[in-house]
């Protein structure tokens, strides 16, 4: 195939932009390239996306199939009506966040969703209402020659969210001293490997899969996360669990964010968050490798990036201890 990834210096697009080279494909990335330069076999097509001529060497040729990662209202609507007509088949990574509701778990592609926001540049607090206005310009402009991946928590080596890293990071920053753990080992993770979403969307796009799938992994338990970390940083100390209530009313925050605890949400209304049906896209051929082996290789990302180093989400190493000397003395 000939392939054209707006984007692919960064993350997903870059990962699925390895793993089409991989598969043999020829693959052109339009992107400004301050992410870093293209992977090796790339073509890279320098681009501003927000600049009126930013399609214009790409928007001559046919494609095979385009990539789109964008949550951008305009720059998903200007990429459209250059390349719509010109592209065999389209993909546009969504995200969960376009649900009106997170309470239920186990919701499919059906559930209803939030209304799409009108701006045309949209602020981090309309995203999902963006990721909305995005898949139904895709949906207008292409039809049905279109997949539209709603994707979970994405994870693995490269996750600069720090959220999937976060656990197995901790346990081996410090592998003999107590880790502190919330009390409620029942609460859901949801993480879908980058590799994983990336090979799948590769391998759809040969097969021309259409349809909108809720692109997860597997639902695991919080506590069974926790202890896949500690087996893969070899984490023999005590872990020392609070009660979720206590945590909360010790400033931490859930699920992202400074002193958080990553992947963790007790609220009632996202019950479901991290708990999304992802049976249709595993019947359309999404597999999931196991989750040890995506802890052990986020690790060693980890530890290349150095386990001390700041985050963007997790407990800060003095929030840690003072919140363990707090319940101890509780």
């Amino acid at each position: 195939m000939d392939v054209l990834i707006l984007g692919g210096t960064a993350w997903l697009g870059r990962v699925v932009a390895e793993q089409a080279v991989t598969a043999g494909h020829s693959v052109t990335c339009l992107a400004r390239g301050e992410s870093g330069p293209p992977p090796v076999g790339v073509e890279h097509v320098r681009a501003d996306r927000s600049d009126a001529s930013a399609y214009d060497s790409v928007g001559r040729r046919s494609w095979d199939w385009v990539v789109e990662v964008s949550w951008q209202p305009r720059w998903v609507r200007e990429a459209l009506a250059a390349l719509a007509s010109r592209a065999a088949h389209w993909t546009y990574v969504s995200s969960g966040n376009v649900y009106a509701r997170h309470d239920s778990v186990g919701a499919d592609e059906s559930a209803s969703l939030l209304t799409a926001t009108d701006a045309d540049r949209a602020t981090t607090d309309l995203y999902g209402e963006a990721k909305v206005a995005c898949e139904n310009f895709t949906r207008g402009a292409i039809g049905q020659r279109m997949l539209i991946a709603r994707a979970g928590l994405i994870g693995g080596p490269g996750d600069i969210s720090g959220r999937s890293g976060y656990w197995v990071a901790r346990a081996a920053r410090d592998p003999l001293a107590p880790m502190l753990i919330p009390d409620t080992p029942d609460v859901p993770t949801q993480v879908v490997d980058v590799r994983d979403l990336a090979r799948w969307l590769v391998a759809s796009a040969e097969a021309r899969l259409v349809g909108t799938f809720n692109a997860v992994g597997p639902v695991v338990p919080f506590g069974h996360w926790i202890d896949l970390a500690r087996a893969a940083a070899g984490h023999t100390g005590p872990v020392i669990p609070a009660p979720a209530q206590w945590l909360l009313d010790h400033g931490v925050a859930q699920y992202m964010g400074a002193e958080s605890l990553p992947m963790w949400m007790v609220e009632p209304s996202y019950a479901g968050w991290s708990a999304r049906s992802g049976e249709a896209a595993a019947q359309a051929g999404l597999s999931h490798r196991p989750r040890a082996a995506l802890q052990h290789d986020v690790l060693q990302w980890e530890q290349s990036q150095g386990l001390n180093r700041s985050r963007r989400c997790g407990l800060s190493t003095d929030k840690e201890l003072q919140l363990l000397q707090e319940l101890a003395a509780a």
